[in-house]
């Protein structure tokens, strides 16, 4: 099962406390107590693993190490070992009490989430002409405290969208062995799977019904994945008895989540074009054309229907190799 959305509190460790010590040689009378340590860090860093966030389901309560008190003679405390955890790229995250919200979106791109707090100075840091055998030291000060939601937006090069069993799952394990599951009723898919064609990352967006925009079903569950994907597929089934009907149901839940997923590029392809007779496909084509929609016959049993998507996402490839900053 795919975790994209977990609350966890980090809790950055405390400074140690400074030592108050001195010198019992009689002829280097002084104070030598040191300072504490610096507590750890918790830093998430981008990787791209998208199952990542599974680390956490378990996990409400992350600690980091505290600082070690300081000792006599100088001996500074021991700082705490930074926790570096590892979240996948695409990761939004919310701070829960403030609302700011910060992303990683690069493989290796390293936040601080929460800074370990300052060692405490020891006595020897307090002495002076004045005070030649201080006894005053410091608590360390505590670390950062937060707790995160951490949300999962996939970033991927192309997102297959459409209603339930409209074939998404299908074409994707034909272009990129995926095996994600496929079966002849609706919801098959209950959480987003992805593939690679060559240097392409296709994600298969669970299938959105109406009202998916408003919470139903999964509905805002799987919206969210759709926002950082670059172009969409947009699949209709040929076996539907009212494509234009399905297509405008996809395009007004994706609008009405985000204006801005109404701006991506599209292809619309009209699926299982073989279970249909010839008439009846050019009648359900014409009819998508009639309401401005632009889509092309597929099926997966078809070759030259499958050489099609392949062009489209070989220009997709080529463009991404082109302008890699952007892509």
């Amino acid at each position: 099962m795919l975790i994209d959305d977990v609350t966890v509190r980090f809790e950055a460790g405390h400074g140690g406390k400074g030592a108050v010590a001195f010198n019992k040689v009689k002829l280097a009378l002084g104070p030598t107590g040191a300072d504490g340590g610096q507590g750890a860090s918790i830093y998430l860093e981008g990787i791209a693993d998208v199952g990542a966030l599974s680390h956490f389901a378990a996990r409400k309560v992350i600690t980091a190490e505290n600082g070690k008190d300081g000792r006599g003679q100088f001996i500074d405390g021991r700082g705490g070992n930074d926790l570096v955890l590892k979240v996948p790229t695409g990761t939004r995250l919310t701070n829960v009490d403030t609302k700011y919200t910060r992303e990683i979106t690069q493989v290796g791109e390293r936040l601080l989430i929460a800074g370990g707090g300052i060692g405490g100075r020891g006595n020897f840091k307090f002495r002076s002409s004045t005070n030649t055998s201080p006894k005053e030291s410091e608590e360390g000060k505590p670390g950062d405290v937060g707790t995160y939601h951490l949300e999962l937006l996939l970033i991927a090069d192309v997102g297959l969208v459409g209603l339930p069993n409209a074939g998404k799952s299908s074409l994707l394990n034909e272009l990129t062995r995926a095996n994600s599951k496929v079966a002849h009723y609706a919801f098959t898919t209950l959480e987003p799977h992805l593939g690679a064609y060559y240097s392409l990352i296709i994600a298969d967006i669970p299938g959105l019904i109406e009202g998916a925009s408003d919470g139903k079903g999964l509905g805002v569950k799987f919206l969210k994945h759709v926002e950082r994907t670059k172009t969409l597929f947009h699949l209709v089934s040929a076996e539907s008895d009212d494509p234009v009907r399905d297509y405008k149901v996809v395009r007004k839940e994706l609008e009405a989540y985000d204006p801005a997923l109404g701006k991506k590029s599209e292809h619309v392809f009209l699926t299982k074009s073989d279970a249909v007779e010839p008439a009846a496909l050019k009648k359900l084509l014409a009819a998508l054309k009639k309401a401005g929609v632009k889509a092309q016959p597929l099926s997966i049993l078809v070759p030259e229907s499958l050489e099609e998507v392949k062009k489209i996402l070989n220009g997709i490839q080529d463009e991404k190799l082109a302008h890699p900053r952007s892509a």
